[in-house]
């Protein structure tokens, strides 16, 4: 493989890992306060959805994403409102939120299936940053929305880690019995986590929608929703390792599309299968006894909690 194909590759990663990483920070945020969202893919929709339908009618790509957050932060509410406050199984309510986002996503879009976005986020490169040799072609050339997601990592990292209110929210994931002890809502953090973890895949959809492939296509997330929620596990509940988990999807993603473009024959329905079979994979080398004793998923990640039960 030469040098400029590899480069292309790494280039296209990071545009199409993007997407991924939206989704698995605000998976990483929602699971660890104890709650597991599968819905991720509906959300993802509902949010593609959404921020297209509004840059189409105002012409407004920043209000679109704004949009789209809000929307996908809705349905994480929604979500948190069943398994939260009426404890419902969040496995099927997981699956349910899928269903019903894909034919709200499909209804709300019809009437601008293959219309032609009004405007687009296209590639920036920043001043010098962008000159760095490699390095400055790989990151410093994209889009504001692969820009604001070093931004957002960097932060999800710090309050998670660095700050009380990061720790109340992790303790309520691995505890919540000593949380409420301590004086910490479960109700409240889990509401606010589930919500966050909503927007953020809002975000993911919107960023699919408005930049990787601008356009409205129903179900055009395809099954990276899933592939978002394998990678927090990949990532160990580290927005920080989701970085290079995310690229590395990416890139995977990117490289069958490249060698075909160089002439390689491949047959296209391998190349869409790529990056689900690398799934797959990841999965079961992390299923092994050993890789699962040094994940350390939070203790009470998919367990409701009753208070009385204290």
């Amino acid at each position: 493989m030469s040098a400029d194909l590899l480069l292309t590759v790494f280039i296209a990663g990071v545009a199409a890992g993007t997407v991924f990483l939206f989704a698995a920070v605000g998976e990483i945020i929602t699971e660890r306060a104890g709650v597991l969202n599968l819905g991720l893919e509906g959300m993802m929709l509902v949010g593609a959805v959404t921020g297209f339908l509004v840059n189409h009618q105002l012409r407004q790509l920043w209000l679109g994403v704004l949009a789209a957050v809000v929307a996908g932060g809705a349905l994480g509410l929604l979500h948190a409102l069943l398994v939260v406050s009426f404890r419902t199984n969040q496995v099927v309510t997981g699956l349910t939120l899928v269903i019903f986002a894909t034919g709200l996503s499909g209804y709300a879009g019809e009437s601008v299936v293959g219309v032609a976005p009004p405007a687009t986020f296209e590639p920036v490169a920043i001043p010098l940053l962008a000159d760095i040799p490699v390095l400055g072609r790989i990151f410093f050339r994209q889009n504001g929305l692969v820009y604001l997601s070093y931004g957002l990592v960097a932060a999800a990292w710090f309050w998670l880690f660095r700050t009380r209110p990061g720790l109340n929210l992790r303790s309520v994931g691995e505890s919540p019995e000593t949380a409420d002890a301590a004086g910490i809502s479960v109700t409240r953090t889990r509401y606010a986590a589930v919500a966050a973890g909503g927007g953020f895949a809002g975000l993911s959809g919107a960023y699919l929608s408005l930049a990787q492939s601008p356009s409205w296509v129903p179900n055009m997330t395809a099954g990276r929703g899933w592939i978002a929620i394998a990678l927090v596990i990949f990532a160990t509940w580290s927005p920080v390792r989701a970085v290079f988990g995310a690229y590395l999807f990416g890139c995977v993603e990117a490289l069958g599309f490249r060698l075909q473009a160089v002439g390689v024959d491949i047959p296209s329905f391998f190349v869409s299968m790529l990056p689900y079979l690398f799934t797959i994979a990841v999965l079961v080398v992390i299923s092994r006894d050993t890789a699962r004793r040094r994940l350390a998923a939070p203790a009470a990640l998919g367990n409701a909690y009753v208070r009385e039960e204290r």
